[in-house]
């Protein structure tokens, strides 16, 4: 079933970017956009991880470096029945982590420097765990791949910004929407991939809390953790961090930072607690 999700994320987003193409340059531009969504999707399904680790300007960590983390995944990989994720530290004080990779074999979890200062050991593990559901659900590539087009796309809108301030956008035959085209697609096209984020992010989040919760053995754990993470992004700003990437965080990173905030990719924490607060093994 994600398979076909997947398809079809990549079909649906790469419409969107052949309608951003023909409203800014006609049939030209249609056609640039649709081969530049062909490379997106064709690099983004195969170096899906490696993308993701770059946007977000983490780094991989070493057993050396971090042998409490890595001793609390062997063991929770080992309950999930997965092979061993890389490791990856994202510079940000706020504390986060998120999931990446094509399938379970190609995989990795990055933390930030935030997260493993605030929670204990126990909560660390259900966050974990949380990210471990989301390779095993294999909801990650779906993410990703949002993740990417949803860069691509604020880059593109940011380029026109640039572009018509210098005074590159003109009508044209082949472009009869012209000026007003641009325009459509600066604010159409951010809110788009919005959108889509959300709706992928939001239903994918209550499955990876239960089954993060049967892998850790404790829902408790994971709840309280969630809890200390949702007070966290009200007060710590979400320093190296990007809304093209928010849906891929175990909690929204942008509480309270403008207009950002109202638009967040995850549902409310206050229903993810209280389910996990209502599971029984």
């Amino acid at each position: 079933m994600n398979t076909l999700k997947t398809w079809f994320l990549m079909a649906l987003l790469t419409v969107l970017m052949v309608l951003m193409g023909s409203l800014i340059g006609g049939r030209g531009g249609a056609t640039l956009f649709l081969l530049m969504a062909i490379g997106i999707n064709f690099f983004s399904y195969w170096f899906s991880a490696s993308i993701a680790i770059r946007m977000t300007r983490s780094r991989e960590l070493s057993e050396q470096e971090a042998p409490q983390l890595f001793h609390i995944m062997y063991r929770l990989t080992q309950n999930a029945g997965l092979p061993m994720p890389k490791l990856y530290l994202q510079p940000s004080p706020q504390p986060n982590a998120f999931a990446t990779g094509r399938n379970p074999a190609n995989s990795a979890v990055a933390v930030t420097e935030g997260i493993l200062q605030i929670l204990s050991p126990e909560e660390l593990e259900g966050v974990l765990a949380h990210e471990l559901a989301h390779i095993k659900n294999r909801d990650v590539l779906i993410s990703t791949l949002a993740a990417i087009f949803a860069g691509a796309i604020t880059w593109i809108s940011n380029a026109l910004q640039w572009t018509m301030l210098l005074g590159g956008s003109r009508d044209d035959e082949d472009n009869p929407l012209g000026i007003v085209g641009t325009l459509v697609m600066m604010i159409v096209g951010p809110i788009a991939a919005l959108l889509i984020q959300m709706a992928i992010s939001r239903s994918r989040e209550y499955k990876a809390d239960a089954l993060g919760a049967q892998i850790c053995g404790n829902p408790h754990a994971l709840a309280n953790a969630l809890v200390k993470l949702e007070q966290a992004a009200h007060h710590i700003p979400p320093i190296g961090m990007q809304p093209s990437t928010s849906h891929l965080m175990i909690v929204f990173p942008f509480k309270g930072s403008g207009l950002t905030s109202l638009f967040s990719t995850h549902p409310p924490i206050q229903e993810r607690v209280s389910r996990l607060r209502g599971m029984r093994f």
